[in-house]
């Protein structure tokens, strides 16, 4: 175990290595060997250092560190409790300061409740053997079990099939604050609490109907005095020689100080300790949980707002007056905007935001951006100065269907860099086309190569399937960027830059190269159930003069046969008769490389080129579909679809259709004739081993572990 850092002697280290071991050899209600209490205390401070300072950052260690203390007996809450306090104390360079504490408590809460449980489970059987023993020796069985009852140090009840407490033991009375007369007669169910978590009573009620032999669960209850205590609750059936249920028995373990540390620990994991407002993580798991399922036409707005000028305040007056400033902001923004149901968040420093759930439009975001411009104007009172503070605000508000959590928080970043750029002091609102030239001028600068040699781009697969039995029968291939800076980026946000600059030649190669391999591993264990690979080839792609020897190299490298190999040519991309390029295209069918057009319907291409062009199919794209749902129930709309799908039919095409959400819009296509279908409905883009998964699922089989 190392105290060093830098080649100097870590001093916080050692004072928390010095006061962990005076802990840990005071007191503590057990007799604990020097033999092994010094072993103890060298071993558990050796992890929580690992902890503590170990990169990426593993709550393991911590997590063993807890379950140490319990397994050498040190089960004392006071210890616990000093243990986080010395954590805390412990500062941590990168803010792993919570997580840290919070694994350690949870380690040894784990530990803990490990041992309980062991506990209860020798009670349980204990129980069990009293019954099966009773015919053979009645009067040593009972005589063994009312002294187990009576002596249990946990809360013991048993009660008919009805709920109907029949006895209880002394534990249980005084858990309860009540006599053994106050509870006897009483219904179980009499004892539901608000804050009972879900499925609690349907476990119960499966019980009493003999559907299952034990339930367990966190539960609160309410005492005689109006106090509420929280138990580990662990209920049993008890049935008769036949097999029928006869009583039900409930073990009660007393969690109230566990419960209350760990929520006071939850408490200061997720917010901030100046301002008392909600902290990043917090505020990040909302986010998120927001697109985890959302529902048709969600919408929600996100304001991320800067102080104007607060390093000046920092500098001029002190940190301690930068401090009261923040504390008095959290407490204005809190006041003005929570009591409409909004999330407000320090994010750190002097960054703030808010998450609007549930938005009805551009309007609301632009109206909270308002509310707290307006609640900052006011001059703060900072001990005997009033200070004028400014903010910029940057507005995001959309529905959750068109971006996700971390797209969103990029637009409102670089909107909230526009508000300021513009004048500070102010609130601008999203501007797609701004937010996404934005975007592209900062992918331009020299980093898609960098990308590319340092290994930032991957793969997603989404799924196309077969309208009339649901078959997945082919995945087209999805790059992303993990930028270091901005996060996941889609498509989207750097293709056509990439188009632009010409820089699509070495990418399009690599997403090529590695859709193949894939597509390679999975025929090559999968066989014919295997899907086809569709990959999308850009307009400057489809016209390199280097496309067929690239195409010809990946395909003999990867081994991959090149019947199942689909290129996607987007209609702008569609080339006519007297097209240079036309002969590269009738040379990859030659290859046995199948080509269909992508995005059909948004151009206006002379459709006679499709009598010119190798091409097996085509994908309608997802606006045709969106805007029938946009403008409710359209039959026109519909009739254009299915012309499309006549004129492909007749010229020997498949027909795909992209965007597809709804059951009811893969009937209506189904109906219409359509072949295959792409959309959320069907599957959203997802890494390799999930389409792994949905192969072998296919197939009735089980997926080994690690393969792709």
């Amino acid at each position: 175990m190392s105290f060093l850092a830098g080649g100097r002697v870590d001093a916080a280290a050692v004072r928390f290595r010095d006061s962990w071991s005076r802990l840990l050899r005071q007191g503590h209600g057990a007799a604990v060997s020097p033999g092994v209490l010094g072993p103890l205390v060298y071993r558990t401070a050796e992890l929580l250092s690992r902890a503590h300072g170990e990169e990426p950052f593993d709550p393991a260690p911590a997590e063993r560190a807890g379950a140490l203390l319990v397994e050498a007996q040190f089960t004392d809450p006071v210890v616990l409790a000093r243990a986080v306090e010395l954590l805390q104390e412990w500062p941590a360079s990168d803010g792993r300061g919570p997580a840290l504490t919070g694994a350690f408590a949870a380690g040894w809460s784990a530990a803990l409740r490990d041992r309980t449980l062991r506990e209860q489970e020798a009670i349980r059987r204990a129980v069990d053997l009293a019954r099966r023993d009773a015919e053979r020796a009645l009067y040593a069985s009972e005589t063994r079990f009312r002294a187990m009852f009576e002596r249990a140090a946990i809360g013991i009840g048993f009660a008919d099939l009805d709920g109907k407490l029949i006895a209880v033991n002394g534990a249980l009375q005084e858990m309860f604050a009540a006599t053994a007369e106050d509870m006897r007669g009483l219904n179980v169910e009499s004892l539901v609490h608000p804050d009972d978590s879900a499925g609690v009573w349907e476990n119960y009620h499966a019980l009493v109907r003999g559907e299952r032999e034990h339930f367990q669960c966190d539960k609160p209850y309410y005492r005689r005095d109006g106090e509420v205590i929280w138990t580990h609750l662990t209920v049993s059936l008890i049935r008769d020689e036949q097999g029928t249920p006869r009583y039900q028995v409930a073990m009660l373990e007393d969690i109230t100080d566990q419960h209350r540390l760990q929520e006071r620990l939850r408490h200061q994991a997720t917010h901030d300790p100046l301002t008392g407002l909600p902290n990043r993580t917090a505020f990040f798991e909302r986010l998120e949980a927001l697109f985890d399922d959302p529902g048709p036409g969600a919408r929600f707005g996100l304001c991320s707002l800067d102080l104007d000028g607060f390093k000046n305040i920092n500098d001029s007056l002190g940190h301690d007056a930068g401090d009261q400033l923040l504390g008095a902001v959290a407490d204005r923004l809190h006041s003005g905007v929570a009591p409409l149901g909004h999330l407000v968040a320090r994010l750190g420093g002097d960054e703030f935001a808010v998450l609007m759930e549930g938005s009805q439009g551009p309007q609301e975001g632009i109206a909270v951006a308002q509310r707290v411009l307006g609640s900052l104007a006011p001059p703060f009172l900072i001990g005997d100065q009033q200070l004028v503070v400014r903010a910029s605000m940057g507005v995001v508000e959309q529905p959750v269907a068109a971006t996700t959590a971390s797209a969103a928080m990029r637009s409102v970043d670089l909107t909230l860099y526009r508000a300021k750029k513009e004048g500070r002091g102010r609130w601008t609102l999203f501007d797609p086309q701004r937010n996404a030239v934005a975007v592209s001028q900062y992918a331009m600068s020299v980093r898609i190569p960098m990308a590319l040699d340092r290994g930032e781009f991957f793969l997603d697969y989404q799924p196309l399937c077969a309208l009339d039995d649901g078959a997945m029968v082919a995945v087209e291939a999805l790059v992303r960027w993990r930028h270091p800076e901005l996060g996941v980026l889609g498509p989207d946000e750097f293709i056509t830059t990439a188009e632009d600059s010409g820089l699509i030649i070495p990418l399009g190669r690599w997403v090529l190269l590695h859709a193949c391999e894939q597509a390679a591993r999975w025929a090559a264990r999968f066989g014919d159930a295997a899907p086809r690979m569709n990959v999308n080839l850009a307009v400057r792609q489809a016209r390199n003069a280097g496309l067929i020897a690239d195409i010809d190299r990946i395909l003999r490298s990867s081994d991959l046969d090149p019947g199942r190999l689909q290129l996607e040519i987007t209609e702008s991309a569609m080339l006519g008769p007297r097209d240079p390029a036309l002969q590269a295209l009738h040379e990859l069918v030659g290859m046995g490389v199948s080509l269909t057009v992508d995005d059909f319907g948004t151009g206006w291409s002379n459709l006679a080129y499709l009598r010119d062009l190798p091409v097996s199919g085509l994908k309608i794209d997802g606006s045709f579909v969106s805007e029938l749902h946009a403008s409710g129930e359209d039959p026109v709309g519909w009739r254009i679809i299915g012309g499309m799908v006549s004129l492909a039919h007749s010229l020997g095409l498949s027909v795909t259709t992209e965007g597809v959400e709804t059951a009811a819009d893969a009937q209506r296509l189904r109906a219409i004739g359509c072949d295959c279908a792409q959309g959320w409905y069907y599957g959203r883009p997802v890494r390799p081993g999930e389409i792994t998964r949905r192969i072998v699922e296919a197939a009735g089989g089980t997926r080994a572990d690690g393969e792709l």
